[in-house]
């Protein structure tokens, strides 16, 4: 079955936002949304309900949330040993696959680099059990891949002051981790030209949001692209992050 799934970050809960986020998401029409900063449950079944997507899951003062159209038959959060945000599994009707969404914390530092490693280590430590069957990871790492410029110029300027006091050169060690656990980053795998900035979206700098597969599963992975069309720039602060997958049928 093939799936079109959405990775979101909204923004302070999309408080005041909600119809241009639905808006944002009808005009994508995708079968699955995973959300970040989705901390006001009330708002997310506002969205879903301006969306037609009849099945949610959120937590107050979780970032992570979903919307589907797919029905879903189980979902859970869990917290691993150092995480900032708990991570959301969802298992989709009708596919014989899970989905992971997470944030992970945001602190453009090398300290703030390493503690995201540890989330990521810890995360996957923690579905260790579903990493040789068919899973996709999915969210807001907060955190750039290896050898993608950077320009520090153009960053603000508590940016540049933490770049600064971290040693003026960023570490690139958590989307490193998941390439060398066996996963692909599959936005730069189908778009090796594409910049595919995510933030912010009045001026995108940055490539922050991803969605990883298992590299022995790359060829499920069908399309991937970062939605601009307006009105993205006033909805939120990311722009979200699309991707077509082929997951296994049940």
């Amino acid at each position: 079955m093939i799936l079109k799934l959405l990775t979101y970050n909204i923004r302070y809960g999309g408080v005041g936002r909600e119809s241009l986020i639905g808006e944002v998401i009808r005009a994508a029409a995708p079968d699955i949304v995973f959300f970040q900063e989705a901390t006001v449950p009330d708002i997310v079944t506002r969205i879903a309900q301006q969306t037609g997507m009849r099945f949610h899951v959120s937590r107050r003062n979780l970032s992570v949330a979903c919307c589907s159209r797919v029905k879903i038959r189980h979902h859970e959060w869990f917290y691993p040993r150092g995480s900032k945000h708990p991570y959301l599994e969802i298992y989709p009707q009708g596919v014989h696959g899970r989905i992971f969404g997470l944030h992970l914390r945001a602190m453009f530092s090398n300290w703030g680099e390493r503690r995201r490693k540890q989330e990521i280590q810890f995360l996957l430590n923690s579905i260790k059990e579903h990493q040789h069957g068919f899973h996709a990871v999915v969210g807001d790492f907060n955190t750039l891949a290896p050898n993608e410029l950077l320009d520090v110029k153009k960053m603000p300027r508590w940016i540049r002051t933490m770049i600064w006091l971290s040693g003026r050169n960023l570490q690139r060690e958590t989307i490193q981790l998941m390439l060398d656990r066996g996963y692909v980053d599959g936005f730069r795998s189908l778009n090796a030209e594409e910049k595919g900035y995510t933030l912010p979206t009045y001026d995108p700098q940055l490539r922050l949001d991803y969605v990883f597969v298992p590299a022995n599963e790359l060829s499920r992975l069908l399309k991937c692209e970062v939605i601009t069309q307006s009105p993205v720039t006033e909805a939120s602060d990311h722009f979200p992050l699309m991707c077509h997958i082929d997951f296994p049928d049940e």
